[in-house]
């Protein structure tokens, strides 16, 4: 990384080896000001070519000379005397424009990575800054992939959706080795009693079911059960207990097995993913676990859609992907 030794306000200029512009630390207003010197520095040429481009910039309307450039005051130390200079100052806008001008090697690296972020945004809608995630991007984007590698070959979804699940619990985020071991552990952390009924959830979704036929987001057919008892044999399953002691013996457990059960046992004629997403975080709130909060509607859809399409074989992974969620 090439480091620029002038400093404004205390913010250094870097430009990475991938050609990235950045900066020592946040910058408020989401912009930088920098001087002519500086700007020569990042893209390795003089400072005439630098006032050349600008004046070209500026002669073009392609920025407003007047919201892109500054005065800013520098104090000097001859001697004994303090002398004070006012010098012109361009924003970051200035010198984006200027390093899709100039013709150097810096400018070069930083078009190619420039066109790459851009061409993110236009086909994903997102892109993603390495130093932001830091250290753990790789595990980060490695995560994406292996959230993916869950589904079977034909399903594709939404990279958006992945991401909003996959950024839900990037701080606690496990040993990627564990997990392609298929080590990953289910993490349970509240231990209270807790009670649930077939007829309780019954009513609940029941409940549901009549406000969203009220507002014709849902027919006749929504949560209508393929057999009588389906409920009840999956709240069965979620409370079980065997030698007395419960099968799932956190809430966080029992709350991640019932969504992984109603969705994916199709309790339902129709609506058995939105029949699923309403009893989780019904009971999630019914008892009161903490790790509900981390859990937002696109984390829930994306969290729903996995659970539909995924392998029987990765029940596990996906029940443990769950509880890392409420951790």
């Amino acid at each position: 990384m090439k480091k620029i030794n002038k400093i404004i306000n205390e913010v250094a200029i870097y430009q990475a080896k991938n050609g990235a512009i950045e900066f020592k630390h946040d910058i408020q207003k989401d912009t930088i000001w920098a001087n002519l010197n500086q700007i020569a520095d990042l893209f390795g040429v003089q400072k005439a070519a630098i006032s050349k481009h600008l004046k070209n910039i500026f002669k073009t309307g392609e920025l407003s000379e007047k919201a892109t450039v500054s005065k800013m005051e520098t104090v000097r130390i001859e001697g004994k005397r303090s002398i004070k200079r006012s010098i012109e100052v361009y924003n970051l806008d200035a010198i984006i424009a200027i390093g899709y001008r100039i013709n150097s090697k810096q400018a070069t690296q930083f078009r190619i990575w420039a066109t790459n972020i851009l061409k993110k945004y236009v086909i994903n809608g997102y892109a993603i800054n390495r130093n932001v995630i830091g250290k753990n991007y790789d595990a980060f984007m490695k995560s994406v992939a292996d959230i993916q590698m869950l589904l079977p070959e034909h399903i594709t979804l939404d990279p958006k959706m992945v991401l909003d699940l996959i950024k839900e619990f990037a701080g606690t985020w496990v040993s990627l080795d564990a997990y392609d071991k298929e080590k990953l552990k289910i993490i349970g952390t509240t231990k209270k009693s807790v009670q649930l009924t077939g007829t309780e959830l019954v009513d609940a979704i029941g409940n549901l079911r009549a406000q969203l036929m009220r507002k014709k987001e849902a027919t006749e057919l929504f949560a209508q059960e393929r057999s009588h008892g389906n409920i009840e044999g999956i709240v069965g399953n979620v409370m079980q207990s065997l030698g007395g002691k419960a099968v799932y013996p956190t809430v966080e457990e029992k709350a991640a097995h019932l969504l992984y059960f109603m969705v994916k046992n199709h309790p339902f004629v129709d609506g058995n993913k939105r029949s699923g997403a309403f009893a989780f975080m019904w009971f999630l709130r019914k008892t009161k676990v903490k790790g509900g909060k981390n859990i937002n509607p696109a984390t829930l859809t994306a969290l729903t859609l996995l659970i539909a399409e995924s392998n029987p074989k990765k029940k596990n992974q996906m029940t443990a992907l769950i509880t890392q969620l409420l951790k």
